[in-house]
């Protein structure tokens, strides 16, 4: 995968576009692996796996070496091995005293 991907999972109605990775990484949603066109059928995530993902936002492993963009919201979780991303937090801005 490279940056400018766009990833669909086969579990809930999530896409993502990937904004900063290189190379093969296991990535899931829901606990099923994404798919890289629109899959015909969806089955049901897994239940410890419905964390949900939000349009708009960005996802990252623990190192940062991994960032997706969500471009479609879903009930899954994304993942990536064992890990769960999360949700990217903005960067402070250096006061103006």
């Amino acid at each position: 995968m490279k940056p400018g991907a766009k990833l669909f999972s086969v579990a809930c109605e999530t896409e993502v576009m990937v904004i900063r990775g290189t190379g093969e990484f296991d990535l899931c949603c829901g606990g099923s692996g994404m798919a890289t066109s629109t899959p015909e059928a969806r089955h049901e995530s897994a239940t410890d796996m419905d964390g949900g993902t939000l349009i708009g936002k960005r996802y990252v492993n623990e190192d940062g070496s991994i960032e997706l963009l969500c471009t479609k919201p879903g009930r899954g979780s994304l993942m990536v091995g064992n890990s769960v991303l999360g949700i990217k937090q903005a960067q402070a801005l250096p006061s103006s005293d």
